[in-house]
């Protein structure tokens, strides 16, 4: 009987990541009739069809194929690892990142800037999303250390805290809002306007999310104006008197202090969440690697 081979695997996921065989041969660089027998040759050693074609440009995996999906993904991940293991030239001077929206934007930077004066060779690679995808670009391996606002996966992760970040509502700056907070009104009191949220999925919707269910609300609850991904469109619609919206402090200090939102506090105890860096148990870390982590622990 014929052995699976990682070449197959390779052409596999390829097909299943991208959904077309064209698409998929370009990526992994061999001609599509060399991939196309790499899966002919895998769905015969099975003896399971592994795709079934959607129209003439696009394919998906059957049940069997999704079965086989996961384990191919993590025995290319492995084969990766211990290239890694061994090899510490791996990926050059590359060093891959993943980050959520406040991380990269407010926290990132900084550190970066930190660490390219000790070693000015290293290029970095940052791939950017919600919390929820830089987990997810974490498990597959596409990043290799990431940044996020939420702890959401602890059995098989390492999670370092790097930065308390508070939370804050804002308001468009006018003369209603002014009345507010000149009176001492609290953030929590202002939630019942409509509100400019962040995408499901984000550090800073899970905080808020757990903060209400703490008073017996939910997010849904909320008079949601629009969910949006991008911090600067969050700020421009609040500006505009859209919505108000709970944002990092980190994010809003410039706007605050030029005066273009006013700012208030959300409840009397401040509403902290830690952004965190993160990373899989299950990974060799490379030299520069260990040394950029490093630059986040810190003595107690």
């Amino acid at each position: 009987m014929s052995s699976v081979t990682l070449k197959q695997l390779e052409a596999f996921v390829a097909v299943a990541e991208h959904g077309s065989f064209s698409r998929a041969a370009e990526s992994v660089f061999l001609s599509q009739s060399t991939l196309s027998a790499h899966i002919s040759e895998l769905s015969n050693i099975l003896g399971r069809q592994l795709f079934v074609r959607e129209n003439r440009h696009s394919v998906r995996l059957t049940p069997d194929g999704e079965r086989v999906y996961p384990i191919a993904k993590r025995i290319l991940f492995d084969c990766g690892e211990l290239t890694t293991l061994f090899n510490a030239k791996h990926n050059g001077n590359r060093l891959l990142l993943g980050a959520s929206t406040v991380p990269s934007q407010c926290v990132l930077p900084a550190y970066i800037e930190m660490f390219k004066k000790e070693k000015p060779d290293i290029r970095f690679e940052i791939r950017g999303g919600d919390s929820a995808e830089i987990h997810r670009l974490l498990k597959e391996g596409a990043v290799r250390i990431g940044f996020v606002g939420a702890v959401m996966e602890s059995n098989g992760y390492t999670y370092t805290p790097v930065v308390n970040d508070k939370l804050v509502l804002i308001t468009q700056n006018n003369t209603h809002f002014k009345q507010h907070k000149k009176c001492g009104v609290l953030g929590k009191e202002l939630l019942n306007n409509p509100m400019i949220v962040r995408e499901e999925g984000s550090g800073t919707d899970r905080t808020l999310d757990n903060y209400l269910s703490g008073m017996g609300f939910s997010v849904k609850e909320l008079d949601i104006s629009a969910r949006v991904n991008n911090l600067e469109a969050q700020k421009q619609m609040v500006k505009r008197g859209i919505g108000v919206a709970v944002m990092s402090e980190l994010a809003v200090n410039d706007e605050v202090k030029s005066g273009e939102i006013l700012k208030f506090e959300i409840d009397e105890k401040p509403l902290i969440r830690k952004i965190y860096m993160v990373y899989k148990n299950d990974i060799s870390l490379s030299d520069k690697e260990q040394a950029f982590v490093s630059q986040f622990v810190r003595e107690d």
